[in-house]
């Protein structure tokens, strides 16, 4: 299971394990069940701190538990946790072993307090980017609180009960049988779900802050970047954001950004938070900003949070990015998670064997369906446009794939189900008129962005589209106020196109402060 270098790596790490590990595994006769009982065993030999069994009772097999030997840590694994959820494997190894977590004291504080029993499952798949956060998170409680039990099944690994549970999308997440949340969520995210004091403590204390001199609001690429120019200038900068990393975290690839081959979406969003924590930021994470309030007498604009906190800055720069479009069809909102899907990577592998549609013709349309192809059945592309929008190489990718159909000049008319989940889509043939309806299983959509502003219309000037309307120095129509990234009117939404944004508007802001500071 481990090649060479694997093994090495891994025996460096489990190095630093001060407390004694077992691994206790339920197996039975599959395959995989052998896979994992190999797996377990090179681990055990790596580490004099590391044991495994292979008696454990669990019905779910094959799984494996992780924990301080004598103890019941509820760290369970149901699956063969390879390719994105390799970290979490060895980051729960160490945990168990006694390694301090990267974890702010007080989350670890707020973690350890929880009352109550609480039994998590998450649903993930290898191939998903975003599961291992989640996974990650709920492991780290588990090690922490006694009360806390956490197991991460893979789906493509118990497809029986992927069906049974209407499980079509990762990550998925459960608490004590019922469904808690979907999608990528932070360690302080699930305890502000489970601990219903967090909104009030955070209220009380983001309210005290003392004003910044500049306040980002958005956490990609473009805010990172006017994070890191703000404070080399040496003034008070912040970052508020719903999610550190913003698309990036949705990004499986990246190898357009130049001086960096390739690299991954989260290993991205990583450096950025790196980067900007080594700057001194003030980085508030898990935060939703409910209101702007333009620059007022005392010289601050104000930042409302759904929390009812007010943050003060006597400047802003808006970087708050894009999110997925919607198609805006019948059926979609309905069977969002149920079949309706965004991110082919992650949610995939859910639909192994089975057809599935992609909508859109464009770069990541047609990059969905390649990818894709190489999982299901059958994909079937519907692009609205008389010819596919991709580069030529994709295309011609594209067409040379045998169980792939593509119909362009086609309008997605209704996404159906039979109440539970996808069972098809309906297009028009925008030449002739007729109409069409595919069985399917899944519908991915890719149909390009939308700016995240909803909270900004009526407190400064945005385009017929939504985006902020910006000069070249980044200015919006309100003074003090910058805006940077996919949010606004700059066209040609690119990491590095944001990066730079982000740092021109950083420079227009201490630009500002200092021809509008006092004295």
């Amino acid at each position: 299971m481990l090649d060479a270098n694997m093994q090495a790596q891994l025996k460096a790490y489990l190095e630093r394990i001060t407390q004694p590990v077992e691994m206790i595994a339920s197996l039975d006769d599959r395959a995989e069940s052998a896979q994992m009982r190999t797996l377990l065993e090179q681990i055990a030999g790596l580490s004099e701190h590391v044991s495994a069994r292979f008696d454990g009772q669990d019905t779910r097999r094959p799984s494996f538990q992780i924990t301080r030997q004598g103890a019941d840590m509820g760290v369970r694994f149901a699956a063969i946790p390879m390719g994105h959820e390799f970290t979490s494997l060895v980051l729960a190894l160490l945990q168990a072993g006694g390694y301090p977590p990267k974890v702010e004291a007080e989350l670890i504080e707020q973690i350890k307090a929880l009352e109550g029993d609480f039994s998590f499952e998450t649903w993930m798949s290898l191939t998903c980017h975003n599961c291992p956060d989640v996974v990650q998170a709920i492991n780290l409680m588990a090690v922490l609180n006694p009360r806390i039990k956490h197991v991460a099944i893979d789906g493509g690994l118990f497809q029986d009960e992927v069906e049974q549970r209407q499980i079509m999308a990762v990550p998925s997440i459960f608490l004590n049988g019922q469904p808690f949340g979907a999608g990528r969520m932070e360690l302080a995210e699930i305890l502000a779900k489970v601990d219903t004091g967090t909104a009030a403590r955070d209220a009380a204390k983001l309210g005290a802050k003392e004003a910044f001199d500049v306040l980002i609001v958005g956490g990609g690429p473009a805010g990172a970047a006017a994070a890191v120019y703000a404070a080399r200038k040496g003034i008070r900068t912040g970052i508020v954001a719903e999610r550190f990393g913003g698309q990036t975290l949705d990004t499986l690839g990246i190898e357009n950004y130049i001086s960096v081959m390739h690299t991954e979406g989260p290993k991205f969003a990583a450096a950025l938070e790196a980067q900007v924590r080594a700057n001194d930021v003030d980085l508030i994470n898990g935060q939703r900003v409910a209101a702007l309030e333009p620059i007022g007498a005392d010289g601050l604009a104000g930042i409302r949070l759904e929390n009812g906190a007010v943050l003060k800055s006597k400047t802003v720069i808006l970087a708050t990015g894009a999110r997925w479009r919607n198609v805006n069809v019948p059926g979609e909102e309905q069977y969002k998670t149920k079949g309706v899907a965004y991110c082919p990577h992650c949610d995939g592998p859910l639909f192994k064997g089975k057809k599935v549609s992609v909508i859109g013709g464009g770069n990541s349309g047609v990059e969905a369906a390649i990818d894709l192809a190489g999982v299901v059945q059958h994909v079937t592309l519907i692009e609205f446009a008389e010819q596919l929008k991709a580069d030529a190489v994709l295309v011609r990718k594209l067409k040379s794939l045998p169980n792939v159909t593509i119909h362009t000049n086609a309008q997605t008319t209704e996404i159906t189900g039979d109440g539970q989940k996808v069972n098809g889509l309906r297009w028009k043939d925008r030449a002739t008129g007729a109409e069409h309806h595919e069985e399917l299983a899944g519908v991915f959509v890719q149909i390009g962005l939308l700016p995240n502003t909803d909270f900004l219309k009526g407190a400064l000037e945005l385009s017929r589209f939504g985006e902020i309307i910006i000069d070249e120095r980044c200015a919006t129509s309100l003074p003090g106020v910058f805006a940077a990234g996919d949010a606004t009117t700059v066209p040609y939404k690119q990491i590095i196109i944001a990066a730079g944004e982000g740092s021109k508007a950083a420079l227009s802001a201490f630009d500002h402060l200092i021809r509008h500071s006092a004295g």
